[in-house]
């Protein structure tokens, strides 16, 4: 089996038919419209355009320019133009997928990811009512402490530290010791 067999087989492993399909199903939610019969999920969202209308729904004017025709370039410029409107909606860059990755269908579990990724930022959104894909992020859970709460706290030795109670070098030594012989 060749490298970049084994890497596709690797890459195709990791897709998740259920979360293919829960990502498509919340793109049809929001755009209104079903995807063609028979077309697979990839195929369908290829060219950028579908992706470009539903950043759209998400956040008006995020994508000011589909272009529906003009060769391969124009199609993934519809790509890059989504993948922008993402990181400006407030998806980390750490979750967006690479050009390619749809285009050529390289990773499309990636692909996946960062559909994922921004139905998650949509909870970030109060002006959008929903539909949400995924579950919700975690609200941040401020402390606060007073001073004598952080002294005594600087007392303690963490568990982390580990601990040294009944520690010897006994054992360290396994199997027979090691001899040094001098030459003559």
């Amino acid at each position: 089996m060749s490298l970049e067999r084994a890497i596709r087989a690797k890459i195709a492993g990791k897709r998740n038919p259920e979360q293919e399909k829960e990502a498509q199903e919340w793109m049809e939610d929001i755009l209104g419209e079903k995807f063609p019969p028979g077309v697979l999920y990839e195929d369908h969202i290829k060219d950028g355009q579908v992706l470009c209308k539903l950043m759209n729904k998400l956040k008006a004017g995020s994508c000011p320019k589909i272009n529906s025709s003009g060769g391969q370039f124009k199609m993934m410029e519809n790509i890059n133009s989504f993948l922008k409107a993402l990181a400006d909606y407030g998806v980390a860059d750490v979750d967006l997928f690479q050009t390619v990755d749809l285009w050529e269908k390289k990773d499309i579990a990636q692909v996946t990811t960062t559909l994922f990724a921004l139905g998650r930022a949509t909870y970030k959104h109060p002006e959008w009512p929903g539909p949400y894909l995924g579950p919700k992020p975690a609200d941040e859970c401020k402390r606060e402490f007073t001073e004598e709460q952080l002294k005594a706290g600087q007392t303690i030795i963490g568990l982390q530290a580990g601990s040294n109670k009944g520690a010897t070098q006994a054992g360290q030594n396994i199997g027979a010791g090691r001899k040094i012989l001098l030459g003559k």
